[in-house]
């Protein structure tokens, strides 16, 4: 049977295909429409790109310059302390000092079994000894941050290990509601730069401030540091990835660390 169809019809059905089409780019793509509902794009993305079964928080200390040693005294007894607690159900990443980028900064990251397992971690924190370990820290610092963040479902965060050298910090913030492009573009071009080093963990964020993304790298030096680098530029597909990952950050930061004595990536 021949069936007929007038041409308000055709406009309509393709208003609405267009509209579908629009829905899909927005986000994917980081449209205008998608960086209106950041929030609930972050939401959305992490379903898709993330590993669901850990949760890291990044704490971030700046201290005062004429009591870093108290700090570090302070924090390796309140970190270390926690680390070995078989009861709290956390594991300690790794500590670190800032030596390029924020100077008298530190950087703790944490391990804890998903939303619930922090849940519980730091309601147990506030009723044993380590609460006051904590506050002890508290006098040499001046400002503090915290961030819960979810790893990359392709990139699990390193176990432990003692291999030397310096750690960089790279951290972007993110056009809102373009989370899929760059880990799509980032996973591809991480294979250029596996030849030379991998990651140490690659992250982005779900609490605190939104839309970042960080990676972590070792190196045995910032000489050799270079040297992966440039190497890394003649590989095909790194170059590309660099452009378009670029293209969907505001801005960009680096920081290279030294680990503290107790961090167990060092």
């Amino acid at each position: 049977m021949l069936r007929i169809v007038n041409h308000t019809t055709i406009r309509v059905v393709a208003l609405s295909r267009a509209r579908r089409f629009i829905s899909v780019q927005s986000i994917l793509h980081g449209s205008p429409e998608a960086k209106e509902a950041g929030e609930v794009d972050i939401q959305q993305h992490s379903r898709l790109v993330a590993r669901g079964k850990y949760v890291h928080g990044f704490e971030v200390h700046r201290v005062k310059p004429d009591a870093v040693e108290v700090y570090k005294h302070a924090a390796a007894k309140y970190y270390a302390g926690i680390k070995n607690d078989p009861e709290l159900h956390v594991k300690l990443t790794g500590s670190w000092e800032t030596i390029v980028g924020d100077q008298d900064a530190f950087v703790h990251i944490l391990e804890y079994e998903n939303y619930a397992g922090y849940d519980k971690t730091t309601a147990l924190i506030k009723k044993t000894h380590h609460a006051n370990a904590y506050r002890e820290l508290l006098p040499s610092v001046t400002s503090r941050t915290s961030q819960l963040t979810q790893e990359f479902a392709f990139f699990p965060t390193s176990p432990p290990h003692a291999q030397g050298g310096i750690f960089e910090l790279r951290t972007y913030q993110l056009k809102p509601g373009t989370l899929l492009e760059w880990e799509n573009a980032w996973r591809k071009g991480i294979e250029a730069r596996r030849k030379f080093v991998a990651p140490v963990g690659a992250w982005f964020s779900q609490i605190g401030r939104l839309h970042q993304v960080h990676h972590m790298w070792q190196y045995p030096s910032l000489e050799a540091r270079k040297e992966m680098r440039e190497k890394a530029w003649q590989i095909d597909g790194w170059a590309e990835t660099v452009s378009k990952t670029s293209q969907l950050a505001k801005f960009m930061d680096s920081f290279v660390l030294l680990p503290l004595p107790y961090s167990p990536l060092k």
